[in-house]
């Protein structure tokens, strides 16, 4: 499995994070690849999102689904379609921190972890003399970029500025 994980402290309570993070259709405007984002489900367990990406000459709808929150800490969610990957969004206090002149700080943890080998070949339709292998080689890196530049959209939203933001990133064995 290859895996990659950002996390950085955002100067927000962990339950204002969490509410925002149950927003999944707003990622859209987060990435330069999703298109739209359309959700079935209030965001509890078995909600399902199919998610539009567009890179390149290809286009791919992959369907995620929830399969587990607990409430302001995690979601948990799957990709049930075409590929083996799975994730979630982590949050908890941290008061190590929050610098002198904010109130509260909470660490956001994105964690994803897929394997690219079980990618299925008619997923997406690909040119001629295009390889699946090929494709994935490619859109590794740009999971690692766009889930970076998710979660400092995501702290600018919420703290309502942009500022900069330390990530950290990590990322397993054969990961992005």
């Amino acid at each position: 499995m290859d895996e990659v994980e950002v996390s950085t402290v955002v100067y927000v309570p962990p339950e204002e994070v969490y509410e925002f993070l149950l927003d999944f259709p707003g990622y859209a405007r987060y990435s330069e690849y999703l298109d739209r984002v359309v959700q079935d489900g209030d965001g509890s367990p078995g909600t399902n999102y199919d998610l539009v990406f567009s890179w390149w000459k290809l286009s791919y709808t992959a369907r995620s689904a929830v399969t587990d929150v607990s409430p302001p800490t995690r979601i948990d969610w799957r990709i049930v379609k075409d590929i083996d990957a799975e994730g979630y969004w982590a949050v908890e206090p941290d008061p190590d921190g929050v610098p002198a002149d904010v109130e509260t700080a909470s660490r956001v943890r994105f964690h994803v972890a897929f394997d690219p080998g079980s990618a299925s070949d008619n997923a997406v339709d690909l040119p001629r003399l295009v390889s699946m292998d090929w494709v994935i080689e490619k859109v590794k890196p740009l999971i690692r970029k766009e889930a970076t530049k998710i979660v400092e959209r995501v702290v600018e939203d919420l703290e309502g500025q942009e500022r900069d933001v330390d990530l950290n990133i990590h990322a397993g064995p054969d990961s992005v």
